[in-house]
């Protein structure tokens, strides 16, 4: 994941946390809004259910000079109370359903005492036309009648002849049964109320606390996150940034270490792609510096190789003239010991005239002469000529291009060397009998080509050094053949490198540059 991407994803993880605790706030506040509302609803409710009894209690009181206007309040709270439950919202129903009930049957009651009071002021008026004495208490008896009826209907059982099924005794006596359920009644209304009022706070506080609590957890958690992944990815990019330095320096002083990538858990960013490339760059910049050493090598031990060929290719053409002329001049009747020492010196002087002549080819290194080569039958060409060198009767050589016909820009002669040497190197490895594969790939800017072989491979100790002047693995050579190659790649300015392992054949990978085939032509 690049930095720009773990940027974005921790500017949005915050920012989602932040979105979470605007949208949680404002789900609160809206139901703080609700719940202050019916609080509001509530404490409405309550207070006029207050009220509702302070009339009641007056209605009773002092009755019957004021009981029109009590009973007028009391209806009148009892309909504004019934409206506020009607308008109340849907979801607050609930909540008030105990109450609606209670304020009918509140209505009912206190409608009997009504009608109650009505009975018993007329019988207590139709007493007193019939009783004296009666007329006389009539007034103290009928202000206890919605006071201490019980109290009106002792006395009278006491002082005056009248029954228990008396229509003004048990009219009073119903009386008094519905008064008392009006005020249970009551007393429950204001129970209610309070209680709905009371759930109501709670509610709003509850609300209001989960708010706070919200924030108190939100907010650090944005802080935590939102901080914490910046600290994250800049200590995450300086520590490595630090280890790109510390081996930069350590590059400085020719030491090409690659830098050991920290385990990236949100995958490579742009400082692991710097550290990718900038390994890339230490295995190229100590591939150049093993060729330029080698090159240094090749050029000295060229100096040295031309000085010493020059030097020795005199004496050794007129060991060689002088080798000639006594083979002539003994014929056959010479001893057989003589023969056999004039022609041991003819082939060790050939021996090492051909010795000479690779040093000499080895020390010229020529510029090579660009030519458009058309690889396929180029390739083809070296294998049939090599073959009337060596054996290569039980080698089957396959060849393999993609694009079957490539053009390449090279010194052919060079690069008959080059084939030479690689399909002579690999035919010895093989002893004779393998598969010699050749394979020629055509890249956007380069040609790739593929000398491989089944044979018996090479040794680890033997790769550092198989292109090092003079540095052999057979019985019999010069070991200067893979280092001409070498010399001849790096003039093309191509690559040349091998893989190879004991035990399972070897392969040759040169790259050569497709721009240099422009130039040839």
């Amino acid at each position: 994941m690049s930095l720009k991407k773990k940027i974005v994803l921790s500017f949005l993880v915050s920012s989602f946390i932040i979105a979470l605790l605007a949208a949680f706030l404002y789900v609160n506040f809206i139901e703080i809004k609700k719940e202050t509302s019916f609080l509001e609803l509530t404490d409405t409710i309550r207070s006029k259910s207050l009220q509702l009894r302070r009339h009641e209690k007056n209605y009773f009181l002092y009755a019957p000079e004021k009981a029109a206007d009590e009973s007028m309040s009391i209806y009148q709270y009892l309909s504004e109370l019934d409206a506020i439950l009607k308008n109340i919202q849907p979801s607050s129903v609930g909540r008030t359903m105990a109450l609606k009930p209670l304020l009918e049957e509140y209505r009912l009651q206190f409608g009997t005492i009504e009608r109650l009071l009505s009975t018993v002021s007329a019988e207590s008026e139709e007493l007193k036309r019939s009783s004296a004495a009666y007329a006389n208490v009539s007034g103290l008896i009928q202000a206890n009648f919605l006071d201490r009826p019980l109290e009106d209907v002792q006395y009278l059982r006491r002082f005056f002849p009248l029954s228990a099924d008396h229509a003004l005794i048990s009219s009073l006596a119903e009386l008094d049964t519905a008064i008392s359920a009006l005020r249970k009644t009551g007393e429950n209304i204001l129970g209610v109320s309070k209680e709905l009022d009371k759930t109501a706070r709670e509610k709003v506080d509850n609300v209001i606390r989960i708010s706070r609590v919200a924030i108190l957890v939100f907010f650090p958690l944005f802080l935590v996150v939102g901080f914490g992944t910046i600290l994250f990815i800049v200590s995450n990019v300086v520590s490595r940034l630090q280890l790109i330095t510390h081996v930069i320096e350590k590059t400085g002083q020719g030491n090409f270490a690659h830098v050991a990538e920290p385990v990236d858990r949100w995958g490579r960013d742009e400082v692991g792609q710097l550290i990718m490339k900038f390994n890339d760059m230490e295995e190229q910049l100590a591939q150049r510096e093993r060729e330029l050493v080698q090159s240094k090598k090749l050029a000295g031990i060229g100096t040295l190789a031309a000085g010493v060929a020059h030097e020795l290719n005199n004496p050794l053409n007129n060991i060689y003239t002088t080798a000639q002329r006594l083979k002539k001049k003994a014929g056959d009747e010479s001893p057989e010991f003589v023969r056999k020492g004039l022609e041991d010196i003819f082939s060790q002087t050939m021996r090492v005239k051909s010795i000479v002549a690779d040093l000499l080819e080895f020390a010229r290194g020529r510029q090579p002469h660009l030519r458009a080569v058309e690889l396929s039958s180029f390739i083809a060409g070296v294998y049939k000529h090599i073959g009337n060198v060596i054996d290569t009767e039980k080698v089957r050589f396959l060849p393999e291009l993609h694009p079957a016909e490539i053009v390449l820009s090279a010194d052919p002669e060079q690069m008959e060397q080059v084939f030479i040497n690689l399909f002579a190197n690999a035919v010895d490895a093989m002893h004779g009998e393998g598969d010699l594969r050749v394979t020629a790939r055509e890249e956007e800017k380069t040609v790739s080509i593929l000398v491989s072989d089944n044979g018996r491979g090479m040794s680890a100790d033997s790769l550092e050094k198989i292109f090092e002047p003079f540095y052999t693995t057979k019985d019999k050579g010069t070991g200067l053949g893979l280092s001409i190659v070498f010399n001849i790649i790096q003039k093309h300015h191509g690559e040349i490198r091998v893989e190879s392992e004991e035990g399972r054949g070897t392969t040759f990978i040169i790259t050569l540059p497709k721009q240099s085939i422009a130039n040839g032509q």
